[in-house]
């Protein structure tokens, strides 16, 4: 299929997006973009934030992992899973109760505001991190397939996708993007369905046909009981459940979501919904990455991991297919893009900047500078895409799990200490000096696992580590307090 054939279905696309973003910010305040009016529908918030936690990485990705490790990712998805409970009834009755807009105010009311601006900062630095690094991955699956034909360089790609995401988020916010992560959320479910209906279809394979193929190949293999593996059972589901807790709860971009839903019964109905929603999600992914397997084979292709699923999608598969597959891919760009800039925006306006604190300025000028500070983390983003087409990794995957375990440990951490300890934490470095600490003492025990622990390799549960050891060095440089903490 012309490349310049697909590309008008993303020209199409984003006008939609445009659309939906100029209707949805339509009277648009400071509130409105960053938590929607405290006015979002739970459900289509819940089923938006399928597309923001999927994102492109799940769509590419995932399938990919299939070949190497067959279904062994769901030990991570059932970890998620038993995560969210907690996020829905420990974290969101906190935020609810002290009704706020950032959820690192939490910080600041309990320790003060050291520990407010780390957790932000953080925040701020995982997520810049881990957006970009999605992004890149479907951006380079778009420079691949299209836009080399084209002649568009890299670069250029990136800055009009940037671009696109800038035009709908910049004047809405949360407002917007619940109902533009809505519609992105259908189109990314639509083309996951259809593509495993066509393969099945193409391998003459029926439902249960496809289950015993998969289990021929030893696809279906869930369960990893090989203690000293960084895929064991164990490791996978108690570092999913940290991830989720840290990913999501800990995270003000799917926070400021949820905390945009009328009340705390609606935003925990959505974070329940959406975590059952995601089970089922998840297994469907790793499906299409078996059945993907099955076809290469059939077919003699040789192609593995990231780059198998846009191949088969864009070489192989019929033309409708591979529109399906190109507006999926797109949905499934968006919603962790723009949902990252708008919560970026809505951090460093709130969290650093104290945008909300300083009564002196006018509503127009507080718009000036959270329109600034929103142009100048897309150029961040730009300057991070352009880094991660440098390094070139072909499982960015693997990256977005490291990131988080680095920079979310020291966010479980505090938010824990403030939870389930009474003690309270000074306004010196102190603080900060943990925080950065424990992820370097981390990335030495990663490096030199298997030579220290006897063959140990540590994976995913290393963020739970990370958070152990900012929560031990955060002890010894608190002291004990006589009064209730707000946490409690």
């Amino acid at each position: 299929m012309p490349a310049s054939f697909l590309f008008t279905f993303v020209i199409a696309y984003f006008l939609l997006l445009l659309g939906v973003a100029w209707y949805t910010s339509r009277n648009s305040n400071n509130d409105s973009f960053f938590i929607g009016n405290r006015n979002s529908n739970w459900m289509l918030v819940s089923f938006g934030m399928i597309g923001t936690s999927l994102s492109g990485v799940t769509f590419v990705s995932v399938p990919g992992t299939v070949g190497a490790n067959g279904f062994g990712y769901y030990q991570v998805v059932i970890g998620y899973f038993i995560g969210y409970f907690a996020v829905a009834y420990i974290l969101l009755p906190l935020y609810y109760k002290l009704n706020l807009t950032s959820i690192y105010n939490y910080l600041q009311q309990r320790f003060g505001y050291t520990a407010y601006k780390t957790g932000a900062l953080f925040f701020i630095i995982s997520r810049v991190l881990g957006a970009t690094a999605r992004l890149y991955l479907v951006i380079n699956v778009l420079q691949l397939f299209i836009l080399n034909n084209l002649h568009v360089p890299f670069w250029l790609t990136a800055f009009v996708i940037l671009l696109m995401i800038l035009l709908y988020t910049f004047e809405g916010g949360v407002k917007t993007i619940v109902f533009t992560d809505t519609l992105q959320t259908t189109f990314m479910l639509t083309g996951l369905v259809v593509c495993i209906v066509y393969i099945m279809h193409n391998l003459n394979l029926t439902l249960p046909g496809t289950i015993t193929a998969l289990n021929a190949k030893g696809y279906t293999h869930i369960i990893n009981t090989d203690v000293k593996s960084g895929g064991f059972f164990l490791k996978q589901i108690i570092g999913g459940m940290f991830i989720t807790i840290g990913m999501t709860g800990l995270d003000q971009e799917m926070m400021q979501k949820n905390i945009s839903v009328k009340n705390l019964k609606d935003s925990q109905k959505n974070m329940v919904a959406f975590s059952l929603v995601l089970l089922v999600v998840n297994l469907l992914f790793l499906t299409l990455g078996g059945l993907l397997y099955l076809f290469a084979q059939a077919n003699h292709i040789t192609i593995k991991g990231d780059d198998l699923f846009p191949t088969v999608a864009l070489s192989y598969l019929p033309s409708i297919a591979a529109i399906i597959f190109i507006i999926g891919l797109i949905s499934a760009l968006f919603p962790s893009a723009d949902g990252a800039l708008t919560a970026l925006t809505s951090s460093f306006c709130i969290d650093i900047l104290g945008l909300k604190r300083r009564d002196e300025l006018s509503e127009a000028q507080r718009k000036k500078t959270r329109l600034t500070v929103h142009f100048t983390f897309a150029a961040i983003f730009f300057i991070s895409i352009m880094v991660f087409k440098w390094i070139d990794d072909k499982s960015i995957i693997d990256i977005i799990l490291k990131v988080a375990a680095y920079t979310y440990g020291p966010l479980l951490a505090l938010f824990s200490f403030g939870i389930f300890t009474k003690r309270k934490l000074g306004e010196g470095l102190y603080i900060l000096i943990v925080c950065i600490a424990a992820p370097v003492a981390c990335y030495f025990l990663d490096r030199y696992s298997t030579a220290i622990f006897g063959g140990y390799k540590i994976g995913i549960e290393l963020l739970l580590i990370n958070g152990l050891l900012t929560f031990a060095g955060l002890w010894v440089i608190s002291e004990p307090e006589s009064h209730q903490s707000l946490g409690q």
